[in-house]
């Protein structure tokens, strides 16, 4: 019995990630969220605001959008150097460990920590337009549409490109027996 509950738990967190349900689930919710949090605004706000002409609900939106662009302009400020120089060691480790030296989890986490990083530039630029321009209205929810079919994308060709190379290894370590 104590080495079925062993093996259970040890195939439950297992290492080889692409062959892990909970990777994929985890990479679903990652794009999902990323997807429905623009710069920090939940994208039903948008849908509510332009769907329903309420100008409390118009308020709502340019305030939010507003603070949520100044809290990532304002880290930037005060973080952006020290999170540049992490995320970039982050990511370089994680490729050399994922890539040179073939640790699949690595390789996971790279092809969600990179995308996640492209990502994280286009936020900043997205607050940084918010605040230097001020839109408003249906200006706003242009820039904030239109961001948020960048993060799509991205998420996209993340996840093809993670299904891809996840198939590849799950199939040459099937066949191959590495």
């Amino acid at each position: 019995m104590p080495l079925d509950l062993h093996l259970t738990i040890s195939e439950l967190i297992d290492a080889r990630s692409f062959s892990s349900m909970w990777y994929w689930i985890a990479l679903a919710a990652f794009w999902s969220m990323l997807s429905h949090y623009i710069v920090g605004v939940p994208f039903d706000l948008v849908q509510r605001a332009q769907r329903r002409d309420d100008p409390e609900t118009w308020r709502d939106l340019n305030r939010l959008s507003q603070i949520q662009a100044r809290r990532y302009v304002s880290f930037s400020a005060r973080a952006g150097l020290l999170a540049t120089a992490v995320g970039g060691f982050l990511i370089t480790a994680l490729f050399l460990l994922g890539f040179f030296y073939w640790i699949e989890l690595c390789q996971a986490l790279f092809f969600l920590v990179f995308p996640f990083c492209l990502l994280t530039l286009l936020s900043q630029r997205t607050a940084q337009e918010i605040l230097d321009k001020r839109p408003e209205g249906p200006e706003l929810v242009a820039g904030l549409k239109r961001h948020r079919l960048c993060t799509q994308l991205v998420g996209i060709v993340s996840i093809f490109f993670t299904a891809f190379w996840g198939i590849w290894q799950t199939m040459s370590v099937g066949v191959l027996g590495n």
